[in-house]
């Protein structure tokens, strides 16, 4: 049985080999990220996904700061090395993507549904996590290689300060972008009767 949507999502992977040589303009790429999140479902149609796109030295300055945020973090020389070297390889992307959750929405539906209080906080991660999907998707559709990464926190003030994030926007995850320049891993599945069971048939 053929399916568009099944095979962008069978087509998505993780790609850590990461060039500049995208054939669509920095503008259409961000069009594309813009409309695949404006797209995503969200619990209430609460619209929480907030998103920023990093292109060039705004791209290279956030790996900056994850790099120097990382370096307290370093046993030794070598490790040090081993974490600049990965961190480099994000960098050498064309764009990322700064995923958050607006926090204001989220206190918004649980004063107003407050017999679902305790769920809206995990819906939102719902919401950030379709959004993610849904621009990683499109992205692959567009041959433009990417992966998703999580420096949160630790880059959390460092990024409200330069790109004036309002203080209710929670950062939720990172997906750098650029040209395919490698092929990803193979992919293992888990065996389909431990992890689904289908009634009714």
């Amino acid at each position: 049985m053929s399916n568009q949507a099944l095979t962008a999502l069978q087509q998505r992977r993780s790609i850590y080999a990461l060039g500049r040589s995208i054939n669509q303009s920095q503008e259409q790429v961000r069009d594309l990220i813009l409309e695949a999140v404006r797209q995503s479902p969200s619990s209430f149609n609460s619209q929480s996904s907030r998103v920023v796109v990093l292109f060039n030295e705004q791209h290279e300055k956030f790996w900056g700061f994850v790099k120097d945020k990382l370096a307290a973090f370093a046993a030794d020389a070598e490790s040090a090395a081993k974490t600049n070297a990965k961190i480099d390889t994000f960098a050498a992307g064309v764009g990322t993507v700064l995923f958050f959750e607006d926090q204001d929405v989220v206190k918004g539906l649980q004063d107003n549904f407050p017999l679902y209080t305790d769920n809206f906080p995990i819906w939102s991660e719902h919401s950030t996590a379709m959004a993610q999907l849904a621009v990683w998707t499109v992205l692959s559709e567009a041959q433009i290689g990417a992966s998703l990464q999580h420096y949160n926190p630790i880059v959390d003030e460092k990024v409200a300060a330069e790109w004036d994030i309002p203080a209710n926007w929670k950062l939720r995850a990172q997906l750098v972008f650029g040209s395919i320049e490698g092929e990803p891993k193979v992919k293992t599945y888990v065996d389909d009767a431990t992890r689904f069971k289908v009634f009714g048939l």
